[in-house]
């Protein structure tokens, strides 16, 4: 028998072996993790609403099962955690926000439906950026989540939660959200691996929106092989998702184990050489990533795409648009409400036109066309991941809009991305690296980091946290990082009249956040290309549902 000591330790492949045989009871996992979360989460805070009552029972009827040879799959039996956007029904589902703090859904997310038709079982909702997007903020109902390498570190964003509670043990798997990298960089400076599947590929419905547009759902686990195992569970249209597309669904499982000889590799060396330079650490570990795939068989070669902040403007002017959209009524009514740092980000999104968003959209069409003939060239590519995780205390509001992302150009190509540890950096925090597939290319990128994963031991590596502990006081930040009064008197007349048109009524700190946004994405604004011939059509054009489209058998 296993004893609970080690539980928390075991992959989802570990821990579905041994309850499939009957050497291990999904009772036991879950109160040998129940004991963990009581534990530790005092010290990294990845909890909202523990389930732990829940998970009892699920484990229960889970055990039952299995004892009576109805194994429903891997996931039979395996506690989870959700990013607390997943709707569960009769559980809270707050978005980190006190917009949220009431919100009880009467129906569960599709993806929280599928895990439970797995067999999984919840432990309970995790920390978030609020509205899975601004953060890490100190003036919410809930603190931000710690980074379990060290407690006055950044998680990454915006599933904080689900990265702490993995990186942790707490939860063997856990989902998250990516609009802007939002699994990819909690994966990152957690040393856990994080996948954002295809856009289409798995179902959004009943997760609270960020943006239309580049909204992906995926999950964190400990390895290549677990993200494998959960992409299975999930996988699949669903007519409730106007994104979602129908696709066979291979057995992701299946791809793993092979070596990688053949397969063609493109390197994205200048995204982490020149667009935003990466640490020496970072490059280093990069390096030897690259030499270790040369091992493995993979062809490599280096190739180019656009800059990262050609990407970034064009998800920043269409996602901070459309969050700004679904929020406008309660932004409106209720501004105060809402934690600083996400006023910070959607207000300035007033600034953008009609006109600008589909120009945007037209060049995000652009841009996911121009990478047909690399996908002809290449089977995957790769690029870094984040260095090592910053202090939540030097964080900035403003930072979100000065400077591009490694994460968000393949929210703008839709194509998915596989990020795991490649090494860590000289504070002893974790290191990491994506590998980008075709799209619907999961097979690929899951071989290619599976292999990398298994000649590498990044992936073993554990923090150390200490029973009963607490997290640290942290300074929070500052609302602003200048002066209240700052801005030019025209630009601040520009904000003034763009909140009023949009039936805003702001204080002066509100104010302030605006214009202090306001450089930068009327920069963004400036810079986006607009030379679209009449043929250039936007990214999101019209379809019909598909139970309307005429089979081509029909009569």
């Amino acid at each position: 028998m296993t004893t609970a000591t080690e539980l928390h330790d075991l992959s989802i492949g570990e821990l579905s072996r041994l309850i499939a045989a009957r050497k291990l009871s999904p009772v036991e996992v879950v109160e040998a993790l129940i004991r963990r979360v009581e534990q530790h989460d005092a010290q990294t805070r990845a909890f909202i609403t523990p389930t732990f009552e829940l998970a009892r029972r699920q484990a229960r009827q889970a055990e039952a099962e299995i004892a009576a040879g109805r194994v429903r799959g891997p996931l039979h039996g395996v506690p989870f955690g959700l990013k607390d956007i997943y709707d569960t029904k009769g559980i809270l589902t707050s978005a980190h926000s006190r917009i949220f703090l009431d919100r009880v859904p009467a129906e569960d997310a599709t993806a929280t439906a599928k895990l439970y038709e797995a067999g999984a079982v919840l432990l309970g909702k995790l920390a978030t950026h609020e509205m899975a997007h601004a953060g890490p903020s100190f003036d919410l109902p809930w603190p931000p989540a710690r980074n379990p390498w060290n407690l006055v570190h950044f998680t990454g964003g915006s599933s904080t939660g689900s990265g702490a509670a993995v990186a942790a043990g707490m939860v063997p798997m856990a989902l998250g959200s990516d609009t802007g990298g939002s699994i990819r960089g909690p994966a990152s400076h957690c040393g856990v691996v994080g996948l954002m599947p295809t856009f289409g590929l798995v179902s959004r419905a009943g997760v609270i929106t960020n943006s239309y547009t580049f909204d992906h759902c995926g999950p964190l686990t400990r390895t290549v092989e677990d993200a494998a195992l959960v992409l299975q569970a999930l996988a699949g249209y669903d007519g409730k998702d106007a994104g979602s597309l129908r696709r066979a669904i291979p057995s992701y499982r299946h791809a793993l184990g092979q070596d990688l000889r053949g397969l063609r590799v493109g390197v994205l060396r200048h995204h982490w050489e020149q667009d935003v330079p990466a640490s020496e650490d970072a490059r280093k570990a990069m390096e030897a990533a690259l030499d270790v795939l040369r091992r493995l068989g993979a062809e490599l070669e280096e190739c180019r795409v656009r800059p990262l902040a050609a990407y970034y403007d064009v998800k920043i002017i269409i996602a901070e648009t459309e969050i700004f959209s679904v929020h406008q009524r309660e932004l409106i009514a209720r501004p105060g409400e809402f934690g600083a740092d996400f006023r910070s980000r959607a207000l300035p999104a007033v600034l953008f036109t009609a006109n600008d968003y589909v120009q945007a959209t037209r060049e995000h069409r652009r841009m996911v066309v121009e990478m047909e003939p690399l996908y002809q060239r290449f089977d995957a590519f790769v690029t870094a991941g984040l260095g090592e995780a910053p202090r939540l205390a030097d964080y900035r509001s403003v930072s979100f809009w000065q400077k591009p992302s490694a994460l968000t150009a393949w929210n703008v190509t839709g194509q998915p991305v596989l990020a795991l540890p490649n090494g860590f950096g000289r504070n002893g925090l974790p290191l990491g690296m994506q590998i980008l597939g075709r799209p619907f290319g999961e097979s690929a990128i899951l071989r290619i980091g599976h292999a990398y994963e298994q000649a590498t031991e990044w992936h073993r590596r554990r923090p150390t946290l200490v029973a009963g502990a607490v997290a640290p006081d942290v300074t929070p930040p500052p609302v602003l990082s200048g002066p209240i009064d700052q801005g030019d008197a025209a630009t601040r007349d520009r904000c003034a009249e763009a909140a009023r048109h949009a039936g805003l009524r702001l204080d002066d700190l509100m104010l302030a956040q605006l214009v202090e946004g306001a450089p930068y994405a009327l920069g963004m604004v400036e810079r986006l290309r607009r030379d679209h011939a009449l043929p250039h059509e936007p990214a999101n054009v019209f379809t019909f549902p598909p139970s309307l489209t005429p089979r081509e058998d029909a009569p």
